[in-house]
């Protein structure tokens, strides 16, 4: 049985002639879309034949008619190389640091130069399609271009490409149908008034493909996030905030961690021209556990203890900074807290790390706890987020004894680690008058969200890829 639409299309088209979308809903009186479902229906009827045709087509961007109208970089490079090598300063000086850069690395790619301690020798002369590509593309926005040079120019942002869909289609029969009025919305007042009897229905094929719909949904990597915070606000813990700046006595010195540690050099962290005061007795008895162990059994780090190098600023290398200044301000057991913030390290980006990143951070102060308390909860922790198999390898950490690394298993990878763990050492409780027994840990987010959404680069994460974002569950499964 046809439908309504159906039926309005058959009787204002002709058989036999080819017609598009658009001339159809113009002749029919129907809107586009009512066009698109009726033909696809008729055609699964045999009343109707549809063709698809799909094309590119390609447009310069101001960059790509730039160089159409002037030069490629390299030409102009290669056309200066003719006259002899040139060290790069030289070319930089008349063509600027971007023009050459650009053109000395397209030209390596030809194999057209080397470049030997900042010199650039031209090794033999080479052709650029390209530019013939770029002038195709200016006359005909659909002309037929190798696809690896399309690919260039798309890389190097010189054109711009656009696909286009045109669908036609003609009638084949016309059967020899009534129009009847069909109720396609059931409605309270249609039931009640019983208007509804006597007439026909109109019929829902559900085999018929429906547009995809993408729902809003929070973003994978935050779900990871509260699904943490849910796991410690159940486990009792309380969650605390910090500053990103921290004093380096907080996120460095407190820990017991000595002032020349490799960590605490420039090229690991990043430091602020700005300093505060530090003052009290909590600061003279850090000063004196680093240099000699003051009370604590501890023979310490020995030298001198600079009072300047804990006071300068740092964008915190990691939420223990917050941890142990809330301790040290809650110093009476029992205590349970975690903190999930940014933290900052100069860590050159690639697949595993980025210089900034976000840290699970917790503590549990109390008299009568123990190692293997530990162990158990962040155990327990890491079943609750789906690992199945977690073990614990021997670390080491400044401000931990014991230390572990926690490590769980993934198909593929075999054993991965997500943090450090351990019991804080006398030398970081005692001068800040913490009672009793620290277990703390710190577990990378990022990392753990890598393997939870099956990800090998942690980039991935912060790109804006709506084709990827739109193929996650809304819901966890």
């Amino acid at each position: 049985m046809l439908s309504p639409f159906e039926i309005k299309l058959l009787r204002s088209l002709e058989a036999g002639k080819e017609y598009t979308v658009d001339l159809a809903a113009e002749i029919s009186g129907m809107k586009r879309d009512a066009v698109l479902k009726a033909i696809y229906l008729l055609q699964e009827k045999g009343h109707a034949r549809v063709a698809e045709k799909t094309w590119k087509e390609y447009e310069l961007t101001e960059e790509g008619l730039k160089y159409l109208t002037e030069n490629l970089p390299e030409e102009n490079i290669l056309a200066e190389l003719k006259k002899g090598e040139k060290s790069i300063k030289e070319l930089e000086e008349k063509f600027g640091k971007r023009t050459v850069g650009i053109a000395i690395g397209n030209l390596r790619k030809k194999k057209a130069v080397e470049v030997r301690d900042g010199t650039v020798r031209l090794l033999r002369d080479v052709d650029f399609p390209e530019k013939s590509a770029l002038a195709k593309i200016y006359s005909n926005r659909t002309a037929e271009i190798d696809e690896k040079i399309i690919r260039e120019l798309k890389k190097r942002k010189l054109i711009r490409e656009e696909t286009f869909k045109e669908i036609r289609f003609s009638i084949v029969s016309k059967p020899d149908v009534e129009l009847k009025e069909k109720i396609s919305d059931i409605t309270p007042e249609l039931l009640i008034s019983g208007e509804w009897k006597g007439k026909d229905f109109l019929e829902y094929d559900v085999k018929i493909p429906s547009k995809v719909i993408f729902t809003a949904k929070v973003h994978p990597y935050e779900r990871i996030i509260r699904e943490c915070r849910k796991i410690f606000l159940e486990m009792g813990f309380t969650e605390i905030k910090g500053h990103y700046v921290q004093p380096a006595f907080w996120n460095f010195d407190a820990l017991f961690q000595p002032q020349d540690h490799p960590a605490r050099d420039m090229q690991d962290t990043f430091y602020l021209n700005r300093y505060v005061d530090l003052d009290g007795t909590a600061v003279e008895r850090v000063k004196e556990t680093h240099e000699n162990g003051w009370m604590t059994g501890s023979k310490g780090w020995g030298g001198k203890w600079s009072v300047e190098r804990a006071k300068q600023l740092v964008m915190r290398t990691h939420t223990t900074a917050i941890t142990i200044h809330y301790l040290a301000l809650n110093p009476e057991p029992p205590v349970k807290a975690f903190c999930i913030d940014r933290v900052y390290r100069r860590e050159a980006i690639d697949a595993t790390h980025l210089p900034e990143f976000d840290q699970l951070e917790g503590v549990v102060l109390d008299r009568d706890v123990g190692f293997s308390h530990l162990l158990g909860l962040l155990r327990e922790f890491f079943y609750k987020m789906g690992f199945e198999d977690v073990r614990f390898r021997p670390g080491y950490f400044p401000y931990t004894e014991p230390s572990v690394e926690p490590e769980v298993y993934v198909d593929g990878l075999g054993w991965v680690e997500l943090g450090g763990a351990g019991i804080f050492r006398k030398e970081v409780t005692e001068p800040l008058g913490i009672k009793g027994k620290v277990l703390a840990w710190g577990l990378g987010i990022g990392r753990l969200a890598m393997l939870r959404l099956g990800m090998k680069d942690l980039r991935r994460l912060y790109l804006p890829e709506l084709g990827w974002l739109r193929s996650l569950p809304a819901v966890k499964r």
